[in-house]
């Protein structure tokens, strides 16, 4: 039972590339599996908005390059739909690193961050300076 009301809609699947949107040195991203994500037998995991992943590090600083990280996906193409009916959808696909409890690595988050994700990770919610 997930906690934001309204219907998840799992738009990004495992392998997928997206850009890490705070200032922790992480330009590009990829998905290597979905935590907590209970699937069907021989179905891949895909993560939407909200959703923490592991991910692999592919673009950015030397040291932060080739690492296993986890990320938050707060920005996501593919419409979902809200409690109150309304669809949303972003221009990009976006996450921001964080640690096992959900704090994230950098200090300052470009773009908005969906009302989701907010609500579910409290400390991205601080560093986020756009809610939609």
């Amino acid at each position: 039972m997930r906690a934001i009301a309204g219907r998840q809609m799992r738009g990004l699947p495992q392998g997928a590339r997206i850009d890490c949107v705070d200032n922790s040195g992480a330009k590009i991203v990829e998905i290597v599996t979905v935590l907590n994500y209970k699937g069907v037998h021989r179905r891949s995991p895909a993560a939407g908005v909200g959703d923490m992943v592991i991910a692999s590090v592919k673009k950015g600083n030397p040291e932060m390059r080739r690492q296993l990280v986890r990320a938050v996906i707060v920005r996501c193409r593919r419409p979902f739909r809200r409690a109150d009916g309304t669809m949303v959808q972003f221009e990009d696909n976006a996450a921001v690193l964080t640690n096992e409890q959900g704090e994230t690595k950098g200090s300052g988050i470009k773009g908005p961050v969906s009302r989701e994700a907010a609500e579910r990770w409290p400390r991205i919610a601080a560093a986020a300076t756009t809610i939609v």
